[in-house]
């Protein structure tokens, strides 16, 4: 890790340390009876899915990397950010680990959203606070839980023709409410422990049933998950470096009558306070994208190189011009995290958050340009990224030779050399897990507008135009500034 997480009033007292999980206790946890179908078969164990099972044993090495840092104390990743490096030191983890770390950013959403939501009900910052100490305790991972299926998006709400598209508070007794209806795109639902639900947007008076925030433990009774998985099937998994050895499942999460006690509910029809969770929730994943795409923009930039290094075109001008411009996209993705993180500000309960002009501004960067840089890598790679061999076929005495007299280009470059690299670049750009990828970065955090909308909403409108109203000599009494010309 570049940074060190800080012990301190953060941490349990003595008694309560050593609380982490191994990775094997991770994996038998997963076999607590929770309703996981994949390609239309419901799964008695998701660690036995060659696909789930791979993601889930990524999860596992993680859980075992972090407790042999920290083996008398409990998980970083449940330390409440209160400085600059606590925020660095986290975002650090983040990039270092798989996507579980970076989705406890649901519960750093709840506490960001504490204090406004006690101000519609006192009892849902003592639940907050309660349900984040069970959960650090138990060490556990969460999912974020949020996008309704919708129905017609013209439509509010109530005025569905079957109201259960988005999710809504259907009974209640005594000990809590019932909730039904369905949320998608629900990333690594199926290997998490808790499911983090809140509203999709604001609801306004009279949606008060759909104004809900809850907890809900993924092997509740009622609920189901809908799998999806981009890991190859039925292939060589050599041939897909990446996806073939851990990739994220997604779910659609089912919700039929579902129970939830009182004490795992943080919002109950306060519409006013709808769209607080998700908002805070907004600014935590927009940040960890940020951090995964600082890093997936170097990643890029590598490629490029050796494939034009291997390919024998990296000292062309319009193949240097390419790669310059996908080093400046993942430099300035990084000073976007930078800024974020040096511009922070603390939250009323004394916890750091990021800076939401500058997570905005560089989340809606690199996903707006993240095509264009992935056509650059493909322009320079060529064809070869979708029609390489196959290892299997490498592993055919009667083909290899050709495969080594035809794929390679120079001394050092030779053809097995040159094959796995166009299986990496296909497996991330192009393949099951690329498209994931390319739709994930532009959806994920709430889209380009969402991005576009906050960080209209805080950058300083008014100081730009103070400037201009200076540079044009328009107030009056006022002395003309200068022109910033950029020529020093």
């Amino acid at each position: 890790m570049k940074a060190a997480m800080r012990t301190g009033t953060d941490q349990p007292a003595k008694g309560d340390r050593g609380t982490m999980m191994t990775g094997e206790q991770y994996l038998d946890s997963l076999r607590d009876g929770r309703r996981v179908a994949l390609d239309g078969v419901l799964l008695p164990d998701v660690t036995a899915d060659p696909g789930l099972g791979n993601a889930a044993r990524w999860v596992a090495t993680g859980y075992d990397r972090i407790r042999s840092g920290y083996p008398d104390g409990v998980n970083p990743i449940y330390q409440i950010p209160r400085t600059v490096e606590d925020l660095r030191a986290r975002l650090d983890l983040v990039q270092e680990s798989d996507v579980t770390v970076a989705l406890t950013s649901a519960v750093l959403a709840l506490l960001t959203a504490a204090p406004r939501l006690a101000m519609a009900n006192p009892a849902y910052r003592e639940r907050i606070l309660h349900y984040f100490e069970d959960c650090r305790r138990r060490d556990v991972r969460f999912a974020e839980v949020i996008t309704d299926a919708k129905g017609d998006r013209s439509l509010p709400p109530g005025k569905q023709d079957d109201p259960d598209l988005y999710l809504r508070v259907v009974d209640r007794d005594a000990d809590g409410i019932v909730i039904n209806g369905a949320k998608f795109h629900i990333t690594m639902g199926p290997l998490v422990h808790e499911l983090v639900v809140m509203p999709t947007k604001r609801m306004k008076p009279g949606e008060e049933q759909y104004a809900v925030a809850c907890a809900v433990p993924v092997n509740s009774p009622g609920v189901t998950q809908i799998a999806t998985s981009p890991h190859p099937r039925g292939s060589d998994g050599r041939s897909h470096p990446v996806s073939g050895r851990h990739t994220d499942p997604d779910s659609i999460v089912i919700f039929d009558h579902v129970h939830v006690p009182y004490e795992r509910v943080f919002l109950d029809g306060e519409v006013e306070e709808s769209a607080v969770v998700a908002h805070s929730l907004g600014l935590w994943e927009r940040i960890n994208g940020v951090a995964d795409m600082a890093r997936l923009g170097d990643l890029l930039v590598g490629m490029a190189q050796l494939v034009a290094e291997a390919n024998g075109v990296d000292r062309i001008p319009h193949i240097k011009d390419k790669i310059a411009e996908m080093v400046i996209y993942a430099t300035l993705v990084r000073a976007g995290l930078e800024a974020s993180i040096a511009g922070a500000t603390h939250t009323e309960d004394g916890m750091i958050a990021p800076n939401e002009l500058y997570a905005n501004a560089a989340k809606y960067h690199a996903a707006a340009h993240y095509p264009v840089m992935v056509r650059n890598l493909h322009d320079i790679a060529g064809g070869a990224v979708a029609t390489a061999p196959s290892m299997a076929d490498y592993d055919n005495p009667q083909l290899r030779p050709y495969i080594d007299k035809y794929l390679r280009t120079m001394p050092g470059v030779d053809g097995y050399y040159r094959m796995r690299l166009f299986h990496l670049i296909r497996d991330v750009t192009a393949d099951a897990l690329g498209g994931r990828e390319l739709v994930s970065w532009l959806q994920s955090g709430g889209g380009l507008f969402a991005q576009r909308t906050v960080t209209r909403k805080h950058y300083d409108i008014e100081a730009a135009k103070d400037l201009a109203r200076r540079a044009g000599g328009l107030l009056d009494g006022a002395e003309p500034a200068s022109y910033p010309d950029g020529h020093g």
